[in-house]
Parts: structure tokens; sequence; C-alpha cells
């Protein structure tokens, strides 16, 4: 096995398979902050474009809208050039929700930050955007990226 084969194992094992108290919180009720974030950031949907987003059934979003309208944090509406079509919007409690949701894990991300020091964490943050650049670029199942591709994917980030 090559290096990046257990660079693979290790990854898996120690990010995505271990997660942290941190992931595991976060993703209690996962889908009601994946709302309030796609909500925040993108301003009234409606329920198939949230279902679309999460990859989830219509059914299961309307769960998840259904919890968060009890909590005064959605409202669902007609909208007005369909009525037959509906919008979900947050509200002031769901925008707050969703400011107090980021700031925790602002929060955590910098004390994590501070524990590993300026250096071990610039150099951290340089390699995920490496990371991520690759990511964006090398799709399962096609070929993999040209040395061309790359250098645009790079120049572009």
């Amino acid at each position: 096995m090559g290096y990046e084969e257990e660079a693979v194992d290790e990854l898996w094992r120690d990010v995505w398979c271990h997660r942290s108290q941190v992931q595991r919180d976060l993703n209690h009720g996962a889908g009601e902050s994946f709302v309030i974030r796609m909500l925040a950031h993108q301003g009234t949907m409606s329920p198939s474009q949230l279902a679309d987003a999460m990859h989830v059934t219509t059914g299961r979003i309307s769960a998840v809208l259904s919890a968060l309208e009890k909590k005064g944090q959605i409202v669902r509406s007609a909208d007005p050039e369909d009525r037959r079509a509906v919008r979900v919007e947050l509200t002031d409690a769901g925008r707050e929700r969703g400011r107090k949701d980021m700031q925790e894990i602002r929060d955590a991300v910098c004390w994590i930050f501070s524990q590993m020091g300026e250096r071990r964490t610039r150099e951290f943050v340089e390699l995920v955007r490496e990371f991520s650049t690759y990511m964006s670029i090398c799709k399962p199942g096609k070929p993999r990226p040209t040395a061309e591709e790359v250098r645009k994917a790079f120049e572009q980030s």
C-alpha cells in the first residue's frame, strides 16, 4: 500500500469515522441546521428546492419544515406569482438561530486554532485550500484532471 492509500485510510478513520463531539452536536438536527443555513444564504426557497439541496425526499423536508415552523423559525406561505407553490423563509427567530449556530461553530474552530498555534493553523488552512481545489476538479468516475486543468483551477482559487 502506498502513502496515498495509507493517508486515505487515516483520513477516513480519524476524520470521517470518528467524528468529534462538535460534529455530532452539529449533526444532531442537521436537517434543521441545514435548512436554516440555506435560507439564510439563499433567501426564500421552495420545499422541493430545499429537498434537492439536502438530497432528501420531500417527505423528509416536510418533517424538518414542520419542526422549524413549530419553533417559530420559518414560515411557509403561498408564492404570490403561483398560488399553488409554497415558499419558505426565515423568521427573525430563525435568523437569530442561524447567527448563533454560526457563532458557536466559529468560536469552536477559533479555540481549536488557538491550540494548534499560528504556524500550524496557517499551514492547515493552506493545505485545506489546496485539497479543496483538487477535490473541486476531481470527479468520481471521470478521467483525472489534466495538468492544464489543475493549473487553471489553482489560478482561480
